[in-house]
């Protein structure tokens, strides 16, 4: 990737023209041709950098209810758990993680299922030791953005401002779903993208356009962006820090770690007595030096002593929830003995 590929990469991660021919404006930015740009945007697709270009949406918003999940998997196990759970439709993410909890994964659930019920679905699975739910008490920050131009790192330091979103209280109608199902499938890169999803919603485009700003004032849509596949861009080093906060600066901290553009989510989730850590902040490093470093930064701003940084060993499932699509769930039907 040369410069250009790297400043189109950082753009539109962070903002998508939200416009009838979106390659167009993203030229005129660069000084560049909307070909030009189109053209290297379907390279970086081909060579799997860049995963998805599309709506991203908040799953609570949606109604869904969702769970980080922590297991203690006996390791000659850890695969063939780690298999049978991404067959589930509501998993997004899987990582096993250097820790005695080494498998690590999100769980999603509809309207109308209980996620719990869900979860023990995997009780019968040969390896488990330990089941740890982790859902979020608090979000202080969510939103993956990598920073693809070294020269225009940010200092690690609190600058960034939340962004407000109207509170008004969402339930979706049938024609919410149809437009999320629509917004949610990765966009062609053609000169006026957007008209297929106007057509098959049987809508003007300026309409879609009305919806999308709509959506993303009452924080339904978080963005319209592109999503990079990490690992391929040289980011390595993922790692959850968690941090073990008195309780009494636990909003306060969260705020000012949500605040650092190198964190891309920020929550605090429920501590159990061999798990005291409450506020969970992830980074995306190259190295794990340069994350241990950064961590040591954010820790001499936060003033909080006790924290680890768990890095993902290994990937074993990375994708997006596709909300208000049926998929049914089953476990396959010869689960090993031993």
């Amino acid at each position: 990737m040369d410069e250009l590929d790297k400043e189109l990469l950082n753009e539109i991660q962070w903002t998508f023209p939200l416009v009838t021919r979106p390659f167009d404006a993203i030229a005129k930015k660069f000084d560049t041709t909307p070909e030009i740009v189109k053209e290297r945007l379907k390279q970086l697709k081909e060579i799997g950098v860049l995963r998805q270009l599309s709506a991203i949406f908040d799953t609570r918003k949606l109604g869904y209810t969702s769970s980080l999940v922590a297991m203690e998997i006996e390791s000659d196990k850890l695969e063939s758990v780690a298999s049978q759970i991404n067959r589930h439709p509501g998993v997004s993410h899987n990582y096993e993680r250097d820790h005695q909890f080494n498998l690590w994964f999100t769980l999603a659930v509809p309207p109308g299922s209980d996620l719990k019920t869900e979860l023990e679905k995997f009780n019968v699975l040969k390896g488990i030791k330990k089941v740890r739910m982790l859902p979020t008490l608090q979000l202080f920050k969510i939103g993956v953005k990598l920073d693809m131009v070294d020269e225009k790192k940010h200092d690690v330091a609190p600058t960034e401002e939340k962004k407000e979103i109207k509170n008004v209280k969402f339930e979706p109608t049938e024609q919410d779903k149809d437009f999320i199902r629509e917004l949610q499938k990765d966009m062609d890169i053609i000169d006026e993208p957007f008209v297929k999803a106007a057509n098959n919603l049987g809508i003007s485009e300026n309409e879609l356009f009305e919806k999308m700003k709509y959506y993303e004032e009452i924080g339904v849509m978080r963005r319209f962006a592109a999503i990079l596949r990490h690992r391929q861009v040289g980011f390595t080093a993922n790692g959850m820090i968690v941090w073990k906060v008195p309780e009494d600066k636990i909003s306060a901290v969260g705020a000012q770690l949500g605040a650092f553009p190198q964190v891309s989510h920020c929550y605090e989730r429920p501590t159990y007595p061999d798990w005291p850590y409450n506020v969970f902040s992830m980074i995306h490093c190259k190295t794990h030096d340069e994350a241990n470093k950064m961590a040591k930064t954010i820790q001499d701003q936060i003033h909080v002593d006790d924290y680890k940084i768990l890095f993902s060993s290994r990937e074993f499932k990375k994708t997006r929830v596709e909300y208000f699509v049926e998929n049914s769930f089953s476990l396959e039907e010869t689960v090993p003995a031993s």
